[in-house]
């Protein structure tokens, strides 16, 4: 394996099938926890970040619907918390090893996050379904998944996206974009490129953690090949 200790961050919407309907497609989430399960087989230290956009997206709604935005982000926290719980249910019929910790405390629902027992968990192979995002308004998920990084002393952050890296410009649009396979942090602020929010990308930067972006949407496979090893997506580190 090319990593030791590795924080994954999904959107929510990976939950959902290709074409949508319910909020959480029990055969996504259970393709998700195969690869989690082969991972952790491997012999990874895995903390996952979910989203949970595929239920409730604060900041839209707060835009669209007036909902005051802290209380919207509070919702989206723990729309994050039903997709982690999910998700341990699928690798506990795998037999893997899965614990929550959340950022706000859900003493009947999971257990509250501190670094010491996490760190504790991960040496001892369980898959953390860190849920609750950063426990505060105003942060995004990307963030929460810096975050835990940082403080777990992650090797990098994979963001799993529905794009296959980071470009120059948007390729939707542009068919002339280029794809960058390798980019510094510097470079990437200096051409202003999407990569996570501020925050995010701030702390990876600062406490050099390299993040690797790539797409999972298409096939969720891509995690295993990227951390055994395979280049996909795109790196960035401050080297």
């Amino acid at each position: 394996m090319v990593y030791r200790r590795v924080i994954l961050k999904f959107s929510g919407e990976i939950l959902r099938a290709n074409g949508g309907g319910e909020a959480i497609d029990h055969a996504v989430v259970g393709k998700l926890c195969d690869v989690l399960k082969e991972l952790q087989g491997d012999g990874l230290q895995l903390g996952v970040v979910l989203g949970g956009g595929n239920i409730f997206r604060g900041l839209p709604a707060s835009k669209a619907a007036k909902c005051d935005r802290t209380r919207g982000d509070y919702m989206g926290m723990l729309a994050t918390a039903i997709n982690c719980l999910a998700v341990q249910d699928g690798l506990e019929k795998l037999n893997a090893a899965a614990r929550v910790y959340s950022a706000i405390p859900m003493v009947d629902v999971c257990d509250t996050f501190f670094v010491r027992d996490a760190l504790r968990d991960m040496g001892e192979g369980k898959i953390l379904l860190l849920a609750g995002g950063t426990g505060r308004a105003f942060f995004s998920t990307d963030s929460a998944a810096a975050l835990r990084a940082s403080e777990l002393k992650a090797d990098i952050v994979v963001k799993a996206t529905k794009v296959d890296g980071v470009y120059d410009k948007d390729p939707k649009i542009f068919a002339n974009a280029e794809k960058f396979e390798k980019i510094s942090f510097a470079d990437a602020l200096k051409n202003r490129l999407n990569v996570m929010d501020s925050t995010a990308f701030s702390l990876c930067m600062d406490n050099n953690i390299p993040i690797l972006i790539l797409d999972a949407a298409s096939d969720i496979n891509n995690v295993r090949r990227a951390l055994r090893g395979e280049k996909l997506g795109t790196f960035i580190s401050n080297s």
